[in-house]
């Protein structure tokens, strides 16, 4: 089952997702969605009162649900318990809250830009590209960082070739390379930007993503030469 790790925004809100291509559908965080749904000062308790309540009914989506490793606070990934839309329809009935039906609209949306982008790539770079834009950055930058992620990309469809897996030894080596350019490791550098969940490369300068893309291109090329 392969799953494509990605954040997505309400009213400027992350929500952490999945997207498993087997079953062709989004896994979404419910602590994340009862955090914007509640405004919570701490959803995880709201939702571990919730989902007792809840079993305690005897509600089938609630039983239902499962849990998946993503990206926690501390930058580890941990698991946490989700959602696919059907399931997230019908615990939003059990959270009140005047955000509901604009949050269900967007759930329908995201499904349907997901359908949209899988029959039109560039669909996808457009809406990335929007979504930069509203975060303030220049088209200079997000230029930049979308050449990141191809490279990135080409990168890490080459580790997955020569056997690497996804998870800890991806980040190894991302570690690697990050000290190479920079003599900081992943965690180190998130330290000194005083990061936490956030994406390091969502806050690195213009030359900072052009050192680190170089020195991924510059990888990625070494590993072909090797084949």
């Amino acid at each position: 089952m392969t799953r494509e790790t990605a954040i997505k925004l309400f009213n400027e809100r992350q929500i952490r997702t999945h997207w498993d291509e087997e079953e062709e559908k989004w896994y979404f965080s419910i602590v994340d969605i009862v955090g914007v749904l509640t405004e919570s000062v701490n959803p995880h308790a709201y939702w571990r009162k919730l989902k007792q309540r809840l079993l305690a009914e005897g509600n089938e989506t609630v039983t239902n649900c499962h849990g998946l490793k993503m990206p926690a606070a501390d930058g580890k990934m941990r698991h946490t318990d989700v959602a696919d839309t059907e399931q997230l329809f019908r615990l939003i009935q059990s959270i009140p809250s005047p955000k509901a039906e604009p949050f269900k609209i967007w759930l329908a949306r995201v499904g349907r830009e997901r359908v949209d982008e899988i029959e039109d790539p560039e669909l996808g770079i457009d809406r990335l590209m929007e979504t930069y834009l509203r975060k303030g950055y220049s088209k200079e930058w997000i230029n930049q960082r979308l050449k990141s992620i191809e490279v990135r990309k080409e990168l890490t469809d080459e580790w997955e070739n020569r056997g690497v897996k996804k998870g800890q030894e991806f980040a190894t080596l991302t570690d690697e390379i990050t000290k190479a350019w920079s003599d900081l490791s992943t965690k180190q550098y998130k330290k000194f930007k005083a990061l936490k969940k956030e994406n390091l490369r969502d806050h690195m300068t213009n030359l900072e993503l052009v050192l680190n893309m170089l020195a991924e291109a510059t990888t990625a090329e070494i590993s072909k030469e090797k084949n």
